[in-house]
């Protein structure tokens, strides 16, 4: 083949490799807009966002700020969310408040998906971590999810980075479980088994072989987990041992609208409000980021 021959035949790979690019973008377009779940969890948490990132511009006073002469005011031009029962704007407390709790959630997702992985991952390839490690993540998936966070923080203390370690505690056997599950099947795979022949070493088959390949199903548990997370850190905080006051979080701020309930819904209404909605949100944003990466959904 002369070299004018071989030039061309590269540009038309080239080419070719572009056009399948261009191809494969125009697909996963195409399933994002056929899963409009995924759409309106991601369009409610880009909002969610937003607000959390003009929190300072939205509430300039900030989530501490009394005017006790101006106590349980109902919503109106002053306060558009009202006030609760030390005068304090609502609207800060649940704009700040939307700060902790998706730290919280975001963090515990984050926190699982990675301790997960490694467990999951090593209790695949390894039968005596198997047998250890998956009868503890059993242990600890037996007890319902709120019990142990409240075991955790009893023992830990009330504050934001110990209502971060207690909820991970709880949700890491759940990605773990998954990360097995689906590695068990991968690593018995014919090119696994050709890398293993080919002298690769257990940490390079794991982490970049095998690991790669259970993203999707890990991914869309984490999700799951973070919308779990910002339910559970509401109940701590309702109940009394999660964020600690006066710091706001949907939780606490729920906690202080029970006891006025009925002389101030607003108190309730709004952060509960806002609570449902992100949790609807990232529940629908997993649900249709699963039939996103799943490539036989039509």
């Amino acid at each position: 083949m002369t070299y004018s021959a071989a030039a061309a035949s590269a540009g038309e790979l080239e080419t070719v490799k572009k056009e399948l690019l261009r191809e494969e973008r125009r697909l996963a377009v195409l399933r994002f807009l056929r899963c409009p779940q995924m759409i309106f969890g991601a369009a409610v948490i880009a909002a969610l966002t937003v607000l959390i990132l003009l929190a300072p511009v939205i509430a300039p006073d900030g989530p501490y700020v009394m005017d006790v002469s101006n106590r349980l005011a109902a919503p109106g031009a002053g306060h558009i969310m009202g006030t609760d029962t030390f005068g304090r704007d609502l609207l800060a407390r649940v704009v700040y408040g939307a700060r902790i709790s998706m730290e919280i959630g975001a963090s515990v997702a984050l926190v699982s998906l990675a301790f997960g992985m490694i467990i999951g991952l090593y209790a695949s390839y390894y039968h005596f971590l198997d047998a250890v490690l998956m009868r503890i993540c059993d242990g600890i998936s037996a007890i319902p999810a709120i019990l142990l966070a409240i075991a955790f923080m009893a023992v830990l203390g009330a504050s934001p980075r110990n209502v971060i370690l207690s909820l991970s505690m709880v949700y890491i056997p759940s990605v773990a479980r998954i990360a097995r599950s689906r590695a068990l099947e991968v690593r018995e795979l014919t090119y696994i088994e050709a890398m293993r022949c080919l002298g690769a070493s257990s940490a390079r088959i794991i982490w970049r072989h095998i690991a790669p390949n259970i993203l999707s199903p890990v991914i869309v548990q984490t999700s799951f987990i973070f919308a779990k997370a910002i339910v559970t850190e509401a109940a701590l905080s309702f109940l009394g041992v999660g964020v600690p006051a006066p710091a706001p979080s949907w939780g606490n701020i729920l906690m202080e609208g029970k006891t006025v309930i009925f002389k101030a819904w607003w108190m309730i209404l709004f952060p509960g409000g806002i609570t449902a909605l992100s949790v609807l949100a990232l529940n629908m944003f997993g649900d249709g980021l699963r039939d996103f990466l799943d490539q036989n959904s039509k």
